[in-house]
């Protein structure tokens, strides 16, 4: 079986400013980032489908101790988001300072952009992640 849409691909989208996902055929659930199959049916038969960058904020974090390679970046906010077309996707919620995170956030709209995170020995290098900025 092989990845209808690798991570590579999906990373590469979100440098050109796309939310690629895939869309299943037999649910029509929508999984993102990508994944070999649906996350809700385990159908195969996926189609990839440009997503709209809003959504809302689920939950988050405030990372305080940060991994290897990022520790000058700490503190910063992880933030669960679920898309208007229902999948729920994490990434850096980058337009508040972390020391004012509150529950506040929950519910806030945002949109979604990207940025290029450094690799570190665990990873193939430099990648696109999304990040979150207020709507």
């Amino acid at each position: 079986m092989e990845y209808k849409l690798t991570f590579k691909e999906y990373a590469k989208a979100l440098t050109k400013g796309k939310l690629l996902g895939l869309k299943c055929k037999g649910c029509d659930n929508i999984t993102t980032p990508p994944k070999m199959t649906c996350q809700e049916c385990g159908g195969t038969d996926l189609d990839i489908v440009e997503l709209s960058k809003r959504g809302k904020i689920v939950t988050f974090t405030v990372v305080n101790v940060a991994p290897e390679g990022r520790q000058n970046e700490a503190p910063y906010i992880i933030a669960l988001v679920k898309l208007d077309q229902g999948p729920w996707i994490m990434g850096n919620l980058i337009d508040i300072d972390p020391a004012r995170a509150s529950m506040d956030l929950i519910d806030k709209e945002v949109t979604i952009g990207f940025r290029v995170f450094p690799g570190d020995r665990f990873s193939p290098g430099d990648q696109a992640r999304p990040v979150f900025s207020f709507a």
